[in-house]
């Protein structure tokens, strides 16, 4: 377990609900606005990818959370620094996140890394020469999968990978955001599913079924009857068994940092393994007391984030000047 600068909350943030509400439901994030592109993936679907451009030859690939998009703004704060630092920056929408539905039944999943390989091939076709992958709650177990999946075979490009707040073994996960004290977020997520759910309805009435949706109240069940056979999997067990990244980590071959705060409300003890990871060469493991999910707030001058600058100084480390 390793510490540089260790996160110190703000006075005002006090329990892990506020650490993790406020720093994103208060913050404004000033950039630039977006290039917006358009790219087709393998089986003829689309994903909406946002550029921050700079000129660089170095990029910082972004993945969001549940129920997120690159609107967010932790998608734009990671965004700036990177962008403010002699990197280019990519936010990109899983299916059905951005301003358009996608034009399959599928939507996205923790484990979807084929889009993520579209995203990264998009990025090599670019000539970009070096790239740092970043991933934020669900994105962040996408992007461990995705590196321990490729492993020696990870295109040299990608130098680092990069994530906070991961649900590293989706199954205890699911079932920590589903308890009591969890409520209002779980809420919120079923709610925005469900809503998806009605609209493939709508575009595949065949394939897509409402039998059972408004009865619905938790985030397996859900992952039971949609996510998991939607995208192929035998309901939610099978689904989390092959996407918890948790099994993909000892196939990392690239410098690594997972930081999860300890007062994390969506993250129980399975997501904090300390010995699993100490077997994992070149993974760094960071458990800050505080910073709730996907919080980090710090005041300063530059409006960063303590995540923004910890993740700026991992990928420095491993970035070569060019």
């Amino acid at each position: 377990m390793q510490y540089n600068n260790p996160y110190t909350p703000v006075w005002f943030l006090k329990g892990q609900h506020f650490e993790t509400i406020l720093p994103n439901l208060l913050r404004k994030v000033k950039s630039t606005e977006p290039i917006r592109e358009k790219v087709n993936t393998p089986d003829g679907d689309f994903l909406q990818l946002d550029w921050y451009l700079e000129g660089a030859s170095t990029l910082a690939i972004i993945s969001h959370g549940l129920e997120g998009n690159s609107d967010r703004p932790y998608m734009k704060g990671m965004a700036k620094i990177f962008s403010d630092n002699d990197f280019d920056s990519l936010c990109w929408n899983y299916r059905g996140c951005g301003s358009e539905m996608n034009t399959k039944p599928q939507l996205y999943h923790s484990g979807a890394t084929t889009d993520l390989d579209t995203v990264v091939k998009v990025a090599l076709e670019k000539g970009y020469k070096q790239i740092v992958l970043i991933g934020f709650s669900l994105g962040g177990n996408i992007t461990l999968k995705y590196v321990g999946e490729q492993g020696r075979n990870i295109p040299p490009e990608i130098k680092a990978a990069i994530t906070f707040s991961v649900p590293l073994d989706l199954a205890a996960g699911g079932k920590e955001i589903s308890k009591p004290h969890n409520w209002m977020y779980s809420k919120r997520f079923l709610k925005n599913l469900k809503i998806k759910i009605r609209v493939k309805n709508k575009q595949f009435p065949d394939a897509i079924k409402l039998n059972g949706l408004d009865e619905i109240n938790t985030l397996k069940e859900f992952d039971n009857i949609y996510t998991g056979p939607i995208h192929g999997f035998d309901g939610a067990d099978d689904y989390y068994e092959k996407c918890s990244s948790i099994s993909f980590l000892k196939g990392i071959c690239i410098p690594t940092l997972i930081v999860n705060a300890q007062n994390d409300p969506f993250l129980p003890e399975e997501c904090y393994p300390y010995d699993l990871i100490e077997g994992c060469q070149p993974v760094s493991f960071e458990t800050p007391d505080h910073g709730g999910h996907v919080g980090f707030l710090e005041l300063n001058s530059h409006g960063y984030y303590w995540s923004e600058k910890r993740a700026l100084a991992f990928a420095r480390q491993q970035i070569t000047t060019l």
